[in-house]
């Protein structure tokens, strides 16, 4: 009876092992994409009538340049 259960035991993972080894890959292609190819340039189209933009706001005027910083180089930084 022994023998009969280890049989019976190793028949069944014998068949799982083999089973486990044949697994087929499936592959899927890439579906097909279609490239459009470039042909001969038709005729120009109209030329446009459409409003122009609005301008941009102006900037800020610049300092004049009398602001004059001297730093003395023998003097020790804040802290």
């Amino acid at each position: 009876m022994k023998y009969s259960a280890a049989v019976a035991v190793a028949a069944i993972l014998s068949a799982l092992a083999l089973s486990a080894c044949d697994k087929p890959t499936v592959v899927t292609p890439a579906p097909s994409v279609a490239v459009p190819v470039p042909g001969p340039a038709g005729p120009q189209g109209a030329t446009g009538t459409g409003a122009t933009g609005m301008t941009g706001a102006t900037g800020a005027k610049g300092e004049t340049g009398d602001n004059i910083i001297v730093v003395d180089p023998n003097s020790a930084p804040k802290r």
